[in-house]
């Protein structure tokens, strides 16, 4: 039995860019944090190995600092953890692992093409970025020969992708003779996979770094039986997770509306709420105020829609009469919801300059 933790996707040192400041600099401490949890995870559970599968780093700013708090948290697991750079986080004579930080116990794989480490257990094989983009598939040509123990590999790059992010065929999985192929670069959890005899999957990220990245984030826990068979747990490992929530105002206190939104889920999260229905235009910083303390970071996006008594200006012969007349027409031919919302939001807009008001988003 081979136990296998694989993580991918840490982009340590990301800017945060939606966050304040100061809670950008914490989000930073908190994803050095989450290295010790990553390194206690391998040694409370015994891993024989860890699959560290690219984009570790994250190329826009990365400090020494934070890799060397990668290389002291690895140094602690007793087992070999392979690295295979990502496009983020490529392998050059000039990037951080090039460095002489890394212990005795960190592969790193160095070259754009599948290298062999043969461990006890298994047969490890790697592949790298060596730049910010490739074209081919790290597995094009690839076929491991059968030894009698596992065949894994860890690498970075995309699955029936058409892009520079090393595009993965299906097919070059099924005939690649692996038992599990350790991937990185997708930011939300795929799942177990298989294609012919070999598995594979990606962890996602474990810690959002925006609202794409909502709901659990974590790693895998992989085990491959004496008989070639993959088994894979998602173990969760965020500090914080991102949620998009909606709320609709319509014949409600927006406050109260709000606050109930806001009942469920962790005070450590962070939300955007989105406010919908009918209703006047909501004061979002009067209630981001009086929501503080219910989410560690809170945003509000106000998609609400003006109540239909707005409309009764329509045939006015003025200027909002012809502006009314007009967007009722084009709300009236939209074909989407989106395309509604935005026309709302114009409207907004459109009557408030109109009335010499003011309607910030």
């Amino acid at each position: 039995m081979l136990h296998i933790l694989h993580a991918a996707d840490l982009h340590l040192d990301a800017p945060f860019a939606a966050l304040s400041p100061d809670q950008a600099r914490q989000r930073r401490q908190e994803q050095r944090q989450l290295l010790s949890r990553l390194a206690d995870l391998a040694i409370d559970r015994g891993a024989d190995l860890v699959l560290l599968a690219g984009d570790l780093l994250d190329h826009r700013q990365t400090y020494r600092e934070t890799a060397q708090a990668l290389a002291d948290q690895l140094g602690r697991i007793p087992a070999p953890v392979a690295i295979a750079p990502g496009n983020h986080d490529f392998h050059a004579l000039s990037s951080l692992y090039a460095a002489p930080i890394w212990p005795r116990n960190v592969i790193i794989f160095r070259d754009s093409r599948p290298a062999l480490m043969e461990l006890p257990f298994c047969d490890l094989y790697g592949a790298a970025f060596t730049g910010q983009y490739r074209d081919d598939s790290p597995l094009q040509g690839f076929t491991a020969p059968e030894t009698g123990k596992p065949a894994v590999m860890v690498c970075h790059g995309e699955v029936e992708g058409a892009g520079r992010y090393g595009p993965i065929s299906r097919e070059d999985i099924a005939h690649s003779g692996l038992t599990y192929l350790a991937l990185g670069h997708i930011h939300s959890c795929s799942g177990l996979r298989r294609e012919g005899n070999t598995y594979w999957a990606y962890p996602g990220c474990p810690e959002g770094r925006g609202f794409d990245e909502t709901g659990d984030k974590g790693a895998l826990w992989v085990t491959i039986d004496d008989e070639g068979t993959v088994e894979t747990e998602f173990v969760p490992l965020a500090a914080r997770n991102y949620e998009i929530l909606e709320c609709d105002l319509t014949g409600r206190d927006p406050l109260q509306a709000l606050l109930g939104a806001l009942e469920s889920g962790s005070v450590d999260d962070i939300a955007r709420v989105i406010l919908t229905g009918e209703a006047q235009r909501p004061d979002l910083a009067a209630l981001a105020q009086a929501a503080q303390g219910r989410r560690w970071a809170l945003t509000l996006r106000d998609h609400t829609r003006l109540p239909r008594d707005q409309w009764e200006r329509m045939e006015e012969d003025s200027l909002t009469g012809l502006f009314l007349r007009d967007m009722r027409r084009r709300m009236d031919a939209a074909q989407t919801e989106e395309e509604r919302a935005t026309l709302a939001q114009a409207l907004r807009f459109g009557l408030a300059a109109l009335e010499n008001g003011e309607d910030l988003p």
